[in-house]
């Protein structure tokens, strides 16, 4: 019997598009219209960034993988004039210490402030 998820989200296929909530698939879609209307262009989905490179911890035989975020969705505003990196969070998930952990670090790293949406 499958587990239900911490924060009740339901994964959902659109266009064949998997997503891991309604809200992210919802978010989807705003932001094709956006494109398809011009306002912002180069329109990603799930890109990933390296926050800290693979290292080998003392007393490990194993290298430990990189510390990665994978953005929702990154894109160009035409607007504002650069791209923006935006993440679909409810409030609660918003406030777990491990995505604000990774906020933090794609500022620090990469000058990146994620938007949550």
């Amino acid at each position: 019997m499958k587990r239900p998820s911490k924060y009740k989200n339901k994964p959902t296929v659109v266009d064949g598009i998997r997503f891991a909530s309604q809200a992210e698939a919802r978010r989807d879609a705003e932001l094709r219209l956006l494109e398809s209307a011009g306002k912002i262009s180069q329109l990603e989905r799930q890109v990933p960034y390296e926050l800290a490179h693979a290292v080998t911890l003392r007393g490990e035989t194993r290298k430990k993988p990189a510390l990665r975020y994978v953005a929702d969705f990154r894109y160009f505003s035409v607007e504002a004039g650069h791209y923006i990196v935006e993440d679909v969070k409810s409030p609660a998930t918003a406030k777990e210490g491990v995505f604000r952990i990774k906020r933090h670090l794609m500022k620090s790293v990469h000058g990146i402030d994620v938007v949550i949406s």
